[in-house]
């Protein structure tokens, strides 16, 4: 059986919200809440893996579950990778990366994506759900929310492949659905993907 470690990056500069991760919800650290939904899931280890002096200062007062790594990286991906490599997985362990500003995400739905990747042996696996159909085109035209394109539709039963990602999709696309920022991979997968060029 795969080790299954849950990795949640971590950075205090981000651009459109600065100091997002301590940014307090019901007197408690975003970043925390995310944590907390993450352990709740009793899947494996869960870590935040971060570089920032402030945020580390900030969990000492919570949790001992953090990995420290370079203050800047080019993504959270990076980021992950770098936590990863300190945790000494081999190959065919499945790291978890669950974004830090995600804290009403399902534990159920976290929980059902690892299993269903663990049991099927997939290589990467993510989430996403439907565009409220009320709020659909102010969501498309959104460039901060991220859509996946399928071939066929989604449900909570089925694995479909991702066919593309889009900050500004074409409307007229039939299966988009909102993504959701979590990723399942196995550690290889992983450190292949680093080495990759990045694109626009």
């Amino acid at each position: 059986m795969p080790k299954v470690v849950i990795l949640i990056p971590s950075r205090f500069s981000a651009k459109r919200l600065p100091g997002k991760p301590l940014l307090k919800v019901n007197g408690i650290p975003l970043i925390l809440h995310v944590f907390r939904k993450a352990v709740e899931c009793k899947i494996g280890k869960v870590f935040i893996v971060t570089g920032d002096l402030r945020i580390l200062n900030t969990l000492k007062k919570f949790t001992k579950n953090f990995i420290i790594t370079k203050k800047k990286h080019r993504t959270g991906t990076d980021r992950i990778y770098e936590g990863a490599k300190k945790l000494k997985l081999s190959d065919e362990d499945y790291i978890v990366n669950l974004q830090g500003d995600e804290p009403l995400i399902s534990k159920q739905d976290v929980s059902k994506l690892i299993k269903k990747v663990i049991k099927k042996k997939i290589n990467i696996g993510t989430l996403a759900c439907k565009l409220e159909s009320y709020k659909r085109k102010k969501i498309i035209n959104n460039k901060n929310i991220v859509k996946v394109q399928t071939l066929k539709k989604l449900n909570n039963k089925n694995i479909l492949v991702a066919e593309d990602f889009f900050r500004l999709p074409n409307e007229r696309i039939k299966y988009l659905y909102h993504h959701v920022g979590i990723y399942v991979y196995k550690f290889k997968i992983l450190k292949s993907f680093v080495s990759l060029k990045q694109t626009t």
